[in-house]
């Protein structure tokens, strides 16, 4: 679903001018150490739970917004894990965007949610073990293998 401030920004600029636009992504893992993932409507891949940060919302808000909205799993925010950025992609309906995410690790808020599919931006949700993954980009897996480091300090692109 594309947020209405995406839209009016859309209906200023058109659908050719790149816009870049704050994105969270959501690993979460749970007492098994599986993590909950989706595969994605668009572009039928697997990936983490993400979607983009709304005007005013706080980005640990949104990721725990963003995992109920689209698998009816509530989270506990535990940390920033890493801030990176998407390469440049053409959405189906031809709008160009690039994200800036923000990487939480979260764990469920109870361990007996069950995942579902509960929007059109999943065609499958599901629990994978780290070392039984679906089909994914190289991308999505080193956002994976960041949080699994556990490392305090949040992973970023250093300075050239």
């Amino acid at each position: 679903m594309i947020p209405d401030f995406v839209s009016d920004l859309r209906r200023a600029v058109g659908p050719d001018c790149l816009l870049w636009l704050p994105g969270v992504v959501a690993v979460v893992r749970n007492e098994n150490r599986q993590v909950l993932l989706q595969r994605r409507s668009a572009a039928g891949l697997w990936t983490p739970l993400s979607g983009i940060v709304e005007p005013g919302e706080a980005p640990a808000a949104a990721v725990a917004r963003e995992v109920e909205e689209e698998t009816g799993v509530r989270v506990v925010v535990e940390r920033l894990a890493a801030v990176t950025h998407s390469p440049p992609v053409q959405h189906a309906n031809g709008d160009r965007a690039q994200y800036l995410e923000i990487v939480f690790a979260c764990r469920p808020a109870d361990p007996d949610q069950v995942a579902q599919v509960c929007d059109d931006e999943s065609v499958e949700v599901g629990w994978f073990a780290l070392d039984a993954l679906p089909p994914m980009s190289e991308r999505m897996q080193q956002i994976i293998a960041i949080v699994e480091k556990d490392e305090p300090a949040a992973w970023f692109i250093p300075a050239p």
